[in-house]
């Protein structure tokens, strides 16, 4: 009863285009697209102020009609058919907040075939499907915009495309998924285990019934992906980045990094190297007196480092209903003020024109170079030597050796913070104490990052 086929949205006849507001279909009214729609409500005066021309969503798709009517009130036609949205002749913007990678996929390639310029905050869908997607955007002269897609709140696609485009970027590295932050700081401020702060974060809402995407580090890589194709002019390049998430991680560490002086995140790391780019995303110890340090619960925050602007730093909600949707109408207000705009004079997709995208080296894990965090279980405090000793020998270089502060629970652990070394060095002296008779059990390993300008 809510579906409306034939809608007709043509202006009036001598309107100019730029006059008359841009029409928006929006697929999905779930948590992002409601609060699209909200906001766009609340503050129209505003968004028209500085787009130029009023922004209106003219239709809506959505799987539960009723509960999209309740919504969007009864000015909107509804449909369940997203590509009826998708393909309209009178729908200029194609918002897509449903989320997925498949059906999404076919939605977006359908909008930009019929001339539609996009928006979404869907980051797993331009992490896997980008490369497809610009280039067909790119061939009917349509704008895909994707802010929302990472670390919501924070405009940091804008200041890569556009605030820091003097730069030769040489570094992008952020805590970029909020339910794993939130994880992290209540395991260090309350002492509970990995189990238990999930738990949390589940009651709260702060985490999904199934968590994967984010506990393992997959959702950080599809804005790591992003992110560095934005910073180095680079293809999106998700099977590249080397991913590893927070599920093994023990609260014994979090406690024996505070005793170092640090406090470990999940962070996204994107470095240029001259052999070629870092792409990873993994818990690493952080200076607890650095800024990156004090990011705590599910807020976001990103750190770029620039040859001429040095080191800036970008904080921020990562999610949220209307902290997303603000991203999603500064697309729509960029969208809007495109009439008359020739393709080749528009912020490129993805921050250089595909003329001058180069496609740097990947390097592997094993080439990685960085100071490394050890937790080494012993048999007893003094075979602290015995450590030190396979550590020379093969050749790794150490900052600091101590013994943990006593744990009722655990018997003696060696703490080692190392030099920068490459992974495949500390791979191998793992593995030999791990066959020492000395150790007396798995020994722990984690990046350590200064992340320094």
């Amino acid at each position: 009863m809510y579906r409306d086929p034939v809608l007709s949205l043509q202006p009036l006849a001598g309107v100019p285009v730029a006059m008359r507001p841009l029409r928006v279909g929006m697929i999905g009214i779930g948590t992002v697209g409601s609060g699209t729609f909200r906001v766009l409500a609340r503050n129209q005066a505003e968004i028209a102020g500085r787009a130029g021309r009023g922004i209106e969503v003219v239709m809506v798709a959505a799987r539960n009609l009723p509960r999209a009517a309740g919504i969007v009130g009864e000015g909107v036609p509804l449909t369940d058919d997203p590509m009826h949205v998708a393909t309209h002749p009178d729908i200029d913007v194609l918002v897509e907040v449903a989320g997925g990678t498949g059906p999404a996929r076919d939605w977006v390639l359908a909008a930009i075939a019929h001339g539609k310029h996009v928006v979404t905050a869907n980051k797993a869908l331009l992490a896997e499907h980008g490369a497809e997607i610009f280039t067909a955007a790119r061939q009917h002269g349509v704008a895909v915009a994707y802010e929302g897609a990472v670390a919501v709140s924070i405009p940091i696609v804008k200041a890569l495309r556009e605030g820091l485009t003097a730069n030769r970027i040489e570094w992008v590295a952020g805590i970029i998924n909020g339910t794993t932050n939130f994880i992290l700081s209540k395991m260090r401020d309350e002492g509970l285990d990995f189990a238990a702060a999930l738990a949390e974060a589940q009651a709260l809402g702060y985490a999904e019934a199934d968590p994967a995407f984010d506990i393992e580090g997959i959702d950080a890589a599809h804005k790591l992906t992003l992110l560095a194709a934005n910073a180095f002019g680079t293809p999106v390049r998700f099977a590249d980045v080397q991913v590893e998430g927070i599920t093994t991680l023990q609260g014994a560490d979090v406690a024996c990094a505070e005793q170092l002086g640090f406090r470990i995140k999940l962070l996204g790391i994107a470095r240029r190297r001259e052999e070629g780019v870092e792409l990873r995303v993994q818990p690493a110890l952080v200076p607890a007196t650095h800024l990156m340090a004090h990011v705590n619960g599910s807020m976001n925050a990103v750190m770029v480092k620039g040859d001429a602007s040095g080191v800036t730093m970008y904080y921020g909600a990562g999610a949220g209903s209307e902290q997303t949707a603000s991203a999603v109408i500064a697309d729509l207000v960029d969208v809007a003020r495109l009439d008359g705009t020739h393709a080749a004079q528009r912020v490129p997709h993805l921050g250089f024109h595909a003329h001058a995208m180069s496609d740097l080296k990947a390097l592997p894990r094993a080439a990685v170079c960085t100071s490394h965090y050890l937790r080494v279980p012993v048999h007893s405090a003094g075979q602290i030597e015995a450590v030190a000793a396979l550590l020379a020998g093969h050749r790794v270089p150490v900052q600091q050796m101590v013994l943990a502060a006593e744990r009722p629970e655990a018997g003696p652990q060696v703490l080692v913070l190392t030099e920068p070394a490459p992974q495949a060095a500390i791979d191998l002296a793992v593995h030999a104490l791990q066959a020492s008779a000395a150790v007396a059990g798995a020994v722990t390993t984690l990046r350590v990052e200064a992340l320094a300008g």
